[in-house]
Order: C-alpha cells, then sequence, then structure tokens
C-alpha cells in the first residue's frame, strides 16, 4: 500500500546535507493539511506587487461583519458566519450564500498588514518582512 504522508526517513533521505529543513517540510504537510480541509468557495486570486502580496476573496452578497480573519500558526483563516437567506420563494437559486473556511499556508516571513471589504471583494494585504539576520551580509575571516 501507497501512504500519500511524508515520513520523517523520507525526509531525512531528501535531505542529507541540510541542516533544519525539518520545518520547512512540517509546513508543508501542513499545507496540504490547510487544503484538504478548506471548501472550494469562494474563487479568490493573489496577485503580487514587489514585496507584496493581495489575496482578493469574491464574496457577493456577504457583509463585513458575515466574515472572520484570523492568523494562528502560520495559517489566515478566512471564514463566513452567514446562515444564508430564506430560499422559500426563490424560484430558482444561482447565487452561492453558504458557510465556508478558507486556509492560506504564509511563509515565516510574510506578515498580515491589512483586510478590507469593499464592493463585495475582501481583500488581505500581506508583505514579506526580511529580517536583518536573513540580509545579505560579508562574513569576517579571522
Amino acid at each position: 500500500m501507497v501512504s500519500n504522508q511524508l515520513t520523517l526517513f523520507d525526509v531525512n533521505r531528501l535531505t542529507p546535507y541540510a541542516v533544519g529543513f525539518d520545518r520547512m517540510f512540517d509546513q508543508l504537510i501542513g499545507y496540504a493539511s490547510h487544503q484538504a480541509q478548506s471548501t472550494g468557495f469562494p474563487p479568490y486570486n493573489i496577485r503580487r506587487e514587489e514585496n507584496k502580496y493581495f489575496i482578493d476573496l469574491a464574496v457577493a452578497g456577504l457583509s463585513k461583519e458575515d466574515l472572520e480573519v484570523e492568523l494562528a500558526d502560520g495559517a489566515l483563516t478566512v471564514r463566513s458566519t452567514y446562515e444564508g437567506i430564506d430560499a422559500t420563494n426563490t424560484i430558482y437559486k444561482g447565487i452561492s450564500f453558504k458557510k465556508f473556511t478558507r486556509k492560506f499556508t504564509l511563509a515565516d516571513d510574510i506578515v498580515v498588514n491589512d483586510a478590507e471589504y469593499s464592493n463585495g471583494m475582501l481583500t488581505i494585504e500581506l508583505e514579506r518582512i526580511i529580517p536583518e539576520e536573513k540580509k545579505p551580509r560579508s562574513i569576517t575571516i579571522k
């Protein structure tokens, strides 16, 4: 039987000359888990402008009070709390109003700056912050 999970042995085989990448593999496994938990709704785009990223979610029909945005353990979670409309008089239902959860795995150097709701679009602004200790520097040889 073939397993879809990456084991510790596999990680060690993949990185025999690398140090500290176990966390990266843990994050990738977490990413796969987040995708399995997320629904296919709502549709979204991810844009990049230099060192900033923007996640645009199409949430027409919802108000900002119907939405929650949470950052925890390197995962950005967007969920709705909207219960839906009374469909007793609806002849045809082509617009989806349902609860959803959408998770995005963030790298360690990504911070969430802002979330804005306008005209049915929720836009979350992210930024890559490179700490001083990770910027290129010259090492003095003694």
